[in-house]
């Protein structure tokens, strides 16, 4: 008797838990995702069962990784230009792209470091012959978000030459908060997961492009479970994870 109602239990618990899937999701991710994706990569197995697993680094280098053939399900991409790039190359499917989140630039510097509103007087002086510390700007998003927000203060030409630039924003936020550089110029998220630097400005969003994630299926793996990510994404548990790590929810 006690051994059937064991069974009972067992089989009343199994059928209440999400099936697993046999093989993870892939998905390609910008660095500047890290924690948020995490946190929305455990909700979504969670809520399906499925494992997700996650390959985060600059933008250009995984949209190069894509269009080489890397077996990513779903891209998450930190601009439209990459965007375009993987589309333009075939490499994603071009009616699955949608907009999913955006962000804000900000200045930070070595934890406990005072205030500053850019001039060039002002940088010059604050970085004191070392480098800015910013993604790169001819192949990085945040570079490219960088550079613009530089230009539209005017300040760019008096800075070119002392930027310090990087393989993706995270290199860029590291190097400031363990005191290699005294200014660094990243996404606000990535300022608020960082314990070692203190923002120092943040950027008006009308002196530089829109800073729009964008997510799109690759046509590789199990396309309904990818396409159930990318709904996930959308919905609001998502959007809640999004806007706790400081994101702006997109509906795309």
């Amino acid at each position: 008797m006690f051994r059937r109602l064991l069974l009972v239990v067992v089989l009343t618990l199994t059928a209440l838990t999400p099936a697993r899937a046999e093989q993870p999701l892939t998905v390609f991710a910008a660095a500047s995702l890290r924690e948020a994706m995490e946190a929305i990569g455990k909700a979504f197995e969670a809520e399906t069962g499925t494992d997700v697993v996650f390959s985060f680094a600059g933008t250009g280098t995984l949209a190069r990784q894509i269009e080489a053939g890397a077996p990513a399900a779903v891209f998450l991409s930190a601009d439209e230009a990459w965007m375009n790039y993987v589309r333009d190359a075939g490499a994603v499917e071009a009616n699955t792209i949608r907009g999913f989140a955006s962000n804000t630039l900000v200045l930070v510097g070595p934890k406990g470091s005072a205030p500053l509103t850019p001039s060039p007087d002002g940088l010059s002086e604050r970085l004191g012959g070392h480098r800015l510390a910013m993604a790169d700007p001819d192949t990085v998003p945040a570079g490219r978000y960088g550079k613009a927000a530089l230009e539209g203060f005017g300040l760019w030409s008096a800075v070119s030459g002392s930027v310090a630039p990087m393989e993706n924003v995270r290199v860029a936020l590291t190097a400031v908060a363990r005191g290699d550089t005294p200014l660094g110029l990243v996404y606000a998220t990535d300022a608020r997961v960082e314990p070692g630097v203190s923002v120092l400005f943040e950027f008006p969003q009308s002196n530089h492009p829109p800073i729009r994630y964008l997510a799109a299926l690759t046509g590789e793996g199990d396309q309904e479970t990818a396409s159930e990510f990318l709904s996930f994404l959308s919905g609001p548990d998502a959007r809640q994870i999004l806007r706790s790590f400081g994101f702006v929810a997109d509906n795309g």
